[in-house]
């Protein structure tokens, strides 16, 4: 997903651009970095987080930014960032959280002007440096930011770091949120609003869909107005968002208990009690055990010192091997329990497998399984959710492959399966109950999600569950 924060004061903020940032530590494990100004010159800093915290990368070097006013940092679950160039603008970094879907087009027309790339950290095309080049082409700010808009396909959102000021822009589908926060120095822009609460900052809105404005010390001002059509992305209330966070003004952790809630009314289920997969899908299982009054209780408890993201490292194996030794099973609640187990989502299938074959072991009963969305059909395009694994890596498309005996998965041949109430759907998720070796399954449905988020479906992107938000 990946994360940004921005800060412009009148006073130091090195410490508030170092907590800003790592506050968003939970949305990406690849890199991270800070870029800051401090009246003179532009200081940068990037490490990769792939095997340590961003506090530990980056505490030791923080006195070099002493006496910086303005900055930005990122938290990256993709390349290299901020990047900081010298143009005919001045001097400027520039992050970016989204996924650009046409990024090898772009990167073609940008080779035959002549424009050449630097490999900055592999041998790829880095997308951050393709914005600062197509900011580049503008006269202004203002007209660098329209190019972006109008070139990319996919979704960005992006901070720009001048001498002066920061630009926020959010993605031109709104698919990443970009919020304001404003305390007695300065102003704050960030892609958390829990990130504000310790700082001392109070959130004064989140931007529109392709709204751009430019924040200084004293206030900010519009310079793109918001478009009319938004696309947020779902996945933030159930699975990303942290759950003190607030989108659109919707705090995360209410539409989990709302989400939970309307699972749990669907269901007629009877268990001894409903425990919360670590973390996210906690939320979602208070939301259920409040609805159905089935005690809460927690028969898996995080190991966290020392194992801090389950998606971390980038070895797909060895993250397989972070998500079993951290999750630690209590014996007390386990033995000859009936227990139905909420989580946010089932990407590939085999950390679930495994943990409930950890759960039989030490002698759980009855296994229940109910996830907070329906099932994962269609590979991220937007935000790299699902799209650094293989398209048939998604446990719900594996399924439909083989019961349907072709790897040629159509969007007209997968519809059947995106609507509940078919027989496909049944017979796939009865199929990925027997692989999973549970008791039982149920998803959520989409219709019950939209309305536990609480915005219009046309508002949210849902892409990945029925191939039906607006492509751009």
């Amino acid at each position: 997903m990946s994360g940004f924060f921005g800060c412009v004061s009148r006073k130091e903020c090195v410490g508030d651009v170092f907590y800003g940032t790592d506050y968003h530590s939970h949305l990406g494990t690849k890199r991270a970095g800070m870029a800051l100004f401090n009246g003179e010159n532009f200081i940068r800093a990037i490490h990769s987080i792939e095997s340590a915290y961003f506090r530990n990368k980056f505490e030791p070097e923080l006195d070099k930014f002493a006496g910086s006013t303005q900055g930005i940092g990122i938290i990256s679950d993709m390349e290299a960032q901020p990047i900081t160039i010298t143009s005919h603008l001045g001097r400027y970094s520039v992050v970016t959280v989204g996924r650009i879907d046409n990024i090898d087009e772009i990167a073609a027309q940008l080779l035959r002007e002549k424009i050449h790339f630097s490999e900055l950290s592999k041998s790829e095309i880095n997308p951050t440096e393709v914005v600062c080049i197509l900011i580049n082409k503008g006269e202004t700010f203002k007209e660098g930011i329209e190019i972006v808009y109008n070139t990319i396909k996919g979704s960005c959102s992006f901070l720009i770091l001048t001498e002066s000021c920061i630009y926020a822009s959010r993605d031109k589908l709104g698919r990443s949120p970009v919020i304001i926060g404003k305390d007695e120095f300065g102003y704050v822009v960030a892609s958390e609003s829990s990130s504000f609460t310790n700082l001392g900052y109070s959130i004064v809105r989140d931007l529109g869909p392709g709204e751009t404005v430019r924040v200084s010390k004293d206030g900010f001002t519009t310079i793109l107005g918001p478009r009319q059509r938004q696309q947020t992305c779902s996945f933030l209330w159930v699975y990303y968002g942290y759950p003190s966070a607030q989108y659109e003004g919707i705090n995360v952790e209410e539409a989990r208990y709302r989400c939970g809630a309307a699972i749990g009314k669907r269901d007629d289920l009877d268990a001894d009690y409903v425990a919360g997969i670590p973390d996210s899908g906690v939320g979602h299982a208070i939301g259920y055990s409040n609805a159905k009054k089935i005690p809460y209780k927690r028969p898996f408890v995080k190991y966290t010192p020392t194992w801090p993201r389950s998606f971390m490292p980038q070895n797909q194996n060895m993250r397989d091997l972070v998500a079993k030794m951290k999750l630690l099973p209590n014996e007390a609640f386990t033995k000859n329990s009936k227990i139905v187990f909420l989580d946010d989502s089932i990407v590939r299938g085999t950390q679930l497998k495994d943990n409930v074959v950890k759960l039989r072991e030490y002698g759980v009963k009855e296994v229940h399984i109910r996830i907070a969305c329906p099932p994962l059909l269609f590979p991220c395009c937007f935000l790299n959710f699902s799209t650094s694994r293989s398209t048939f890596d998604l446990f719900a498309r594996r399924v439909v492959r083989d019961l349907e005996g072709t790897s040629d998965l159509t969007d007209e041949l997968l519809l059947p399966y995106t609507n509940p109430d078919s027989d496909k759907f049944k017979l796939m998720v009865k199929t990925m109950c027997n692989h999973l070796q549970l008791d039982s399954l149920k998803f959520q449905r989409l219709d019950d999600l939209i309305e536990a988020i609480g915005l219009p479906k046309e508002k949210l992107c849902t892409h990945c569950w029925d191939n039906s938000s607006y492509m751009e």
